[in-house]
């Protein structure tokens, strides 16, 4: 990795190893929080759906009405 740091360096993409290192920090730090809204997200959809006052299905529910609609949709050709 240090190879490759002197490398982008000496062809002048980064003017300094620090720079590289903050462009990494930056991207990293940008992922990171980019990963924790994709987990709360994820997590407050979780609660909405244990939240739900709905009654829940059973699975051999859900297979009969996915069976029922398969038996009235027409197949396309």
């Amino acid at each position: 990795m240090v190879a490759l740091i002197k490398q982008q360096v000496e062809v002048g993409r980064y003017a300094s190893t620090s720079e590289v290192l903050r462009v990494a920090m930056r991207t990293w730090m940008r992922d990171e929080e980019e990963h924790a809204e994709r987990l709360a997200a994820i997590r407050a959809r979780i609660g909405r759906s244990l939240d739900d006052p709905r009654p829940a299905i059973s699975s051999a529910d859900v297979f009969e009405r996915l069976e029922a609609h398969a038996r009235r949709t027409p197949v396309a050709r």
